[in-house]
C-alpha cells in the first residue's frame, strides 16, 4: 500500500515540470526568509531600544563617575591648602572647581537620565564650593592672629629675656635659676605653639598652654630676686606680653577649632552629600539598567523561540515537499539507470520504463530506449573489438609495469648501498660516543659519591674530575660532529634524490655531498679518488638526477673496472664549455672496455656480469637522465687497459622536464665511443 501511494503521488507531481517542482523549493525558502526577516526586524527595533537605555545610563555612570572623581580630588586639595597654603595649590583648585561646574553645566545638564537631578547636584556642589571661600577667609584671619598675637608677643618676649640677662651681671646671682627656667618654658612654648598651628596637635596646645603658665609663675619670683630697677622694669613688662601670649593662644585655639569645625561641616559634610547624591543617581542607574537588560533578554529570547518554531514548521514543510520531489525525479532516474546498467550488462532486450511521461526525465527515457535499440544492432561487433583491446592492453600494460620494476629497482640498488656503508660509517662515532658517555656517567656517579659521603675534598679530585669531563665533552663534541656531518651529507643526497624538483645547486657542493655519501664504498676497495669541480659553476636542474648519474658512474667503475679489488683511481673533474654548457669528464685508470661492450654499454639489460647479479640497467639509467631530463650529451671514451672516461656535456640551465625516467623513454641507438 506503501509502494501504491508512493507510485501515486510520484504520478501526480510527474506532470509539473522539473523546473517549476524546483522554483516551488526555492519560493518556499523565500516566504522563510521573508517571514525570518519581519520577525527578527520586528524584535530588533525593541533590542535597539533597550541597548540604547543600556548605553545612554553607562554614558551617565562616567558622567556621574567624573564628578565624583572631581570633587574627591578637589575635597583632597582643600585639605592641603589648608595644612600648607601655597599659590599653585590655590590656582589648582580654582581650575579643579571650574572643572566641577563645567562638568555640571554641560554633560550632566544635557545628560537625559541625569537632568532631571542636575538642580540638587547643583546646589550640594555650590554649598561645597562655597564652604571653600569661608574656609580660606578663616584660613586669613588665623594666620593673622598667630602672627600678630602669638609670634609678635613672643618676639617682645624673646627682647625682654635678652634685656634681663643682661642687666644680671654676675652668673651666680639669685634671679639666675629662675631666670633660666622661665627661658626653658618659654622656648618649649614657642615650639609647641609651632607645632599646633601646624598640625592642629591638642597634646601641643596643652604644653604650649602649661608652659605659658610656668612663665606667669616664674615673673613674681624673678621680680622679687630681681636687684636693679632695669630688671624689674623687663620683667614688668615680660608679664604683660606673657599675658597677651596667653590671650593670643586662647584666641589662635577658637580659630582653629572654628576650622575644623568649617573643614567638617562645609567641605567634608557637602562632599559626602555630593557623593550621597550621585550614589542615588547610581542605584537609579542600575536598576534602569536592569531594567533594559531584562527587556533585552526577553525580547531576544522571544525572537529565538519563535525564529526556531517558524523555522521548524517550515522546514518541516521544506523537507516534505523536498522529499516528495527527489522521489519525482529519484525514482524516474532509478529505472533509467536499471535500464542502462541492463544495457552495459549486455542486457538488451529489457525495455526502458517511463517512455511514456512528459517530463524532461521521460524525454530522457526516450533517448535511452534509442540507445538501446542501437546498440543491439551493434553488441555483436562491439564485444567481439573490446575483448581484442582489452588483451593488448592487458598486455602492454604488463610489459610496462615489468620493465618499469627493472627499471627502479636498478636505481634504488645504489641507494640502499649507500644506506649501509653510512650507517657503519654513522656507527663508529655513535658507538664511541656513547662509550665515552657510559664512561663520564659512572665517574660523575663516583664524584656525586664522594661528595655526599661527607670527607673533604681534595683540590686533585676536582682538577681530575674537571680535566675527565672536559676530555669526555672534547670526545663526545668530535664524534658526534663527524657523525653530524655524515648524516647531513646522505641526508641532503637522499633528499635530492628522492625529490625530482627543479632547482639551482652549486656543482662543487653537490659533488661533494655524493663523494662524502660514497665514502664507505671506498673504504671497501683500495680506489684513490680525485676531484677537481671549481667553485661557482651553478645549474638550474636536479640534483637528484645529478646524484643519480655520479652514484651509478661511481658505482659502474668500482664493479667493472677494477675487478676483484684491484687498486686504481678515479677522476672526477669539471670545466665550464662556452657561456652555456659544462663538460663533466669522469674517467678511470681500470680493465677499460672491448669495442663490442663499448657498442652495448648504454642498452638496457647489457652487462658483462649477469651471473653476479648484474642487470645491465645502470649506463643506461645515466644516459637517459642526461639526454632526456637535463638536455644534455654524453661520450664514452675507453680502451683496453687504458681505463675509461665519461664525458657529459650538459647545459646550465636543464632542458627537460621533471619526473622519473621510466621504461617508456627512447633507448639510445648509437653511442660515440673510441676503440
Amino acid at each position: 500500500m506503501a509502494a501504491k501511494g508512493r507510485t501515486g503521488i510520484v504520478g501526480l507531481v510527474r506532470a509539473i515540470p522539473i523546473r517549476w517542482r524546483i522554483l516551488s523549493i526555492a519560493a518556499l525558502n523565500s516566504a522563510v526568509v521573508l517571514v525570518l526577516a519581519g520577525l527578527i526586524w520586528s524584535g530588533s527595533r525593541v533590542l535597539s531600544s533597550a541597548w540604547e537605555d543600556v548605553r545612554q545610563v553607562r554614558q551617565s555612570d562616567q558622567v556621574l563617575a567624573l564628578l565624583e572623581s572631581e570633587t574627591g580630588r578637589l575635597q583632597n586639595l582643600i585639605h592641603r591648602y589648608i595644612n600648607q597654603p601655597s599659590p599653585e595649590l590655590f590656582a589648582e583648585i580654582l581650575l579643579l572647581r571650574e572643572a566641577v561646574l563645567g562638568t555640571l553645566n554641560t554633560r550632566a545638564s544635557t545628560d537625559p537620565m541625569i537632568s532631571g537631578s542636575v538642580a540638587e547636584l547643583e546646589r550640594v556642589t555650590e554649598r561645597f564650593l562655597s564652604g571653600f571661600g569661608e574656609l580660606r577667609t578663616l584660613q586669613t584671619t588665623i594666620a593673622k592672629t598667630y602672627e600678630d598675637q602669638v609670634l609678635g608677643p613672643a618676639k617682645d618676649m624673646a627682647g625682654l629675656y635678652s634685656i634681663i640677662e643682661g642687666a644680671t651681671g654676675q652668673r651666680d646671682a639669685l634671679i639666675w635659676p629662675a631666670l633660666g627656667k622661665s627661658r626653658e618654658a618659654f622656648t618649649a612654648m614657642l615650639v609647641a605653639a609651632n607645632a599646633y598651628y601646624l598640625s592642629l596637635a591638642s597634646a601641643s596646645a596643652e604644653e604650649a598652654r602649661r608652659n605659658t603658665e610656668t612663665i606667669e609663675r616664674t615673673i613674681p619670683v624673678m621680680t622679687d630676686l630681681s636687684d636693679n630697677d632695669l630688671q624689674r622694669i623687663a620683667l614688668q613688662r615680660l608679664k604683660g606680653r606673657a599675658g597677651a601670649l596667653r590671650d593670643g593662644l586662647a584666641k589662635l585655639s577658637e580659630q582653629l577649632s572654628s576650622r575644623t569645625d568649617l573643614l567638617r561641616n562645609a567641605i567634608d559634610a557637602s562632599q559626602a552629600d555630593t557623593i550621597a547624591a550621585i550614589d542615588n543617581l547610581s542605584i537609579l542607574m542600575r536598576q534602569r539598567e536592569q531594567k533594559a537588560q531584562t527587556t533585552f533578554d526577553r525580547t531576544l529570547t522571544a525572537i529565538s523561540r519563535n525564529v526556531m518554531v517558524i523555522a521548524g514548521a517550515f522546514l518541516g514543510i521544506i523537507i516534505t515537499a523536498g522529499i516528495i520531489i527527489a522521489l519525482s525525479i529519484r525514482l524516474p532516474l532509478q529505472q533509467i539507470m536499471s535500464s542502462m546498467r541492463a544495457i552495459t550488462s549486455g542486457d538488451f532486450d529489457r525495455k526502458v520504463q517511463g517512455t511514456a511521461a512528459t517530463d524532461e526525465i521521460g524525454a530522457m527515457a526516450r533517448a535511452v530506449e534509442v540507445f538501446r535499440e542501437n546498440a543491439v544492432a551493434k553488441r555483436e561487433a562491439e564485444y567481439e573489438l573490446r575483448a581484442a583491446k582489452e588483451k593488448a592492453e592487458s598486455a602492454l600494460l604488463e610489459l610496462n609495469a615489468a620493465q618499469q620494476n627493472l627499471i627502479d629497482a636498478e636505481r634504488l640498488a645504489a641507494l640502499g648501498g649507500l644506506v649501509a656503508g653510512v650507517a657503519h660509517e654513522v656507527n663508529n662515532p655513535i658507538g664511541i660516543s656513547l662509550t665515552v658517555a657510559s664512561s663520564f656517567a659512572r665517574r660523575s656517579e663516583m664524584f656525586e659519591a664522594e661528595l655526599r659521603s661527607g670527607s673533604p675534598l681534595r683540590r686533585s679530585q676536582l682538577e681530575d674530575f674537571v680535566k675527565t669531563s672536559q676530555d669526555a665533552a672534547q670526545q663526545l663534541v668530535g664524534n658526534l660532529h663527524r657523525a653530524a656531518e655524515l648524516i647531513q651529507s646522505f641526508k641532503q643526497v637522499a633528499v635530492d634524490r628522492s625529490h625530482a624538483e627543479r632547482r639551482q645547486f652549486s656543482l662543487s657542493e653537490a659533488t661533494d655531498q655524493i663523494i662524502a655519501s660514497l665514502r664507505p664504498v671506498l673504504k671497501k676497495a683500495p680506489i684513490t679518488l680525485n676531484i677537481d669541480v671549481p667553485d661557482g659553476l651553478i645549474i638550474d636542474g636536479f640534483p637528484g638526477s645529478y646524484g643519480q648519474i655520479l652514484t651509478n658512474l661511481f658505482l659502474n667503475a668500482a664493479n667493472h673496472a677494477f675487478p676483484d679489488g684491484q687498486p686504481g683511481a678515479i677522476s672526477i673533474s669539471a670545466k665550464p664549455r662556452g657561456a652555456d654548457d659544462i663538460e663533466i669528464s669522469f674517467s678511470d685508470n681500470g680493465v677499460g672496455m672491448s669495442p663490442d661492450v663499448q657498442r652495448q654499454a648504454f642498452d638496457p639489460f647489457f652487462t658483462t656480469r649477469r651471473n653476479e647479479g648484474g642487470t645491465g640497467l645502470g649506463l643506461h639509467i645515466v644516459y637517459n637522465l642526461v639526454t632526456q631530463q637535463l638536455g644534455g650529451r654524453m661520450m664514452l671514451e675507453s680502451r683496453l687497459g687504458q681505463g675509461t672516461t665519461f664525458r657529459i656535456i650538459m647545459p646550465r640551465a636543464a632542458t627537460g622536464a621533471s619526473g622519473s625516467i621510466d621504461g617508456t623513454t627512447q633507448w639510445p641507438t648509437r653511442t660515440m665511443s673510441s676503440t
